[in-house]
C-alpha cells in the first residue's frame, strides 16, 4: 500500500489514500482565521455501503477535533485558532473504514499577521499597576490552570445543545475581543473575552445548554460560572455578583445563571464572556455564528456500517 498526496490552489488541501479509495477532501471556513478564531471544518468523503466509514478523528493546534456526520459523505467539526498563532496552521481528518482501510485528510489555511491590540485607555488605581505578590501569582496560575482543564475535560463528552448560541446579555458590548488594556498610559495585557454592559443585579444567561462544571470566586474574575457545553466547547461568566446555579447543574440555552457583578480586579460592573475550546481561550462572538444543524446534538451520528457504532473523538 502506499500513501497520494495532492495539493491544490487556495487553502491547501492535502488527501492521503491507505488503500484504493477516491481521496477525502477537508476544508475550512474561514480560510484567513483570525487570532483566537473558531474554524468550521468540513469533511468530504466517497458515500457507499461497500465500504463505510466507521470512524473520524483529527487535531488541529493540538487539540482533538470530534467530527459529527451532518449526511452521507459529509462530516463537520469545528476547532480552535490559538491567540498567539502566526504563519499557518494544519488540520487533519483520519478516516477509518469498515474494509480496515484508512484515509488521511489535511487542510492548511494561512493565518494573517497578529495585529497590534486596540488600546482602551483606562485610568485606575495604583493598585492595578502595582507588581503583584509572589502568593497572588500563584494564586492566578492555579486559576489558569483549573479553567484550562475544564477545556480539556469538554472533549469527553459530546454536544449538548440542540439551538445557536445566544448572547448572555442583549446590552451593549463595551469591550472586544483581543483589544488592550492600558492602564494609567501602561499596556498591561490582552483582553481575551467580550464585555457586556450591566448594572449590578441585572440577569446573565446561559449561551446554551450544557453542564455547569464550575461555580467559584477567582481573583482576577471575581464569582464565576464555567459551563461544559460538550464537543470541547466552555463558556464562562466573570465579575457576578451572585451565581444562581451550582455545579453539577444542567442548564438551558438561555436560563439566568447569575447576576451582573464588579467582584474580581475590574472598574465598574459588567458581564465578561469568555469561552475555550479545549484548553484554546477563542472569540465567544465565534460560537454565534454555528447553525443549530452544523455542529451540535442535533447532528446526531447513525451508525457508519451494520452493527458499527461511529466513534465521537
Amino acid at each position: 500500500m502506499k500513501i497520494i498526496a495532492a495539493l491544490v490552489a487556495g487553502p491547501v488541501l492535502i488527501s492521503g489514500i491507505v488503500g484504493a479509495q477516491t481521496p477525502a477532501q477537508l476544508t475550512a471556513s474561514p480560510a484567513r482565521p483570525q487570532p483566537g478564531a473558531i474554524v468550521r471544518l468540513t469533511l468530504k468523503t466517497a458515500a457507499g455501503r461497500a465500504d463505510s466509514v466507521v470512524s473520524v478523528r483529527g487535531a488541529l493546534a493540538e487539540e482533538p477535533l470530534h467530527f459529527l456526520r451532518a449526511t452521507d459523505g459529509t462530516w463537520h467539526a469545528i476547532g480552535g485558532v490559538p491567540v498567539d498563532a502566526e504563519g499557518s496552521l494544519v488540520a487533519n481528518a483520519v478516516i477509518q473504514r469498515a474494509s480496515g482501510a484508512t484515509q488521511i485528510a489535511r487542510v492548511r489555511f494561512t493565518l494573517p499577521p497578529i495585529p497590534p491590540p486596540v488600546a482602551q485607555p483606562l485610568a485606575v488605581d495604583s493598585s492595578f499597576t502595582k507588581p503583584m505578590s509572589q502568593a497572588t501569582i500563584d494564586r492566578i496560575a492555579r486559576e489558569n490552570q483549573r479553567a484550562r482543564q475544564i477545556g480539556r475535560d469538554a472533549h469527553d463528552h459530546p454536544p449538548m445543545w440542540t439551538a445557536a448560541f445566544l448572547k448572555p446579555r442583549e446590552s451593549v458590548i463595551t469591550s472586544e475581543f483581543g483589544s488592550g488594556r492600558v492602564f494609567n498610559g501602561r499596556l498591561t495585557s490582552r483582553h481575551l473575552g467580550v464585555d457586556f454592559r450591566g448594572a449590578i443585579g441585572e440577569p446573565i444567561r446561559a449561551a446554551n445548554r450544557g453542564v455547569v462544571a464550575l461555580v467559584d470566586r477567582f481573583f482576577l474574575a471575581g464569582n464565576v460560572v464555567y459551563i461544559d457545553h460538550g464537543g470541547g466547547v466552555v463558556t464562562s461568566y466573570f465579575h457576578m455578583s451572585k451565581p444562581l446555579v451550582s455545579a453539577g447543574d444542567t442548564v438551558k440555552r438561555g436560563q439566568v445563571i447569575g447576576l451582573v457583578g464588579n467582584t474580581g480586579r475590574v472598574t465598574g460592573p459588567h458581564l465578561h464572556w469568555a469561552a475555550r475550546y479545549g484548553a484554546l481561550t477563542v472569540n465567544p462572538l465565534d460560537l454565534l455564528a454555528l447553525g443549530s444543524n452544523w455542529y451540535s446534538a442535533a447532528t446526531a451520528p447513525k451508525p457508519a456500517h451494520p452493527g458499527v457504532t461511529a466513534k465521537r473523538y
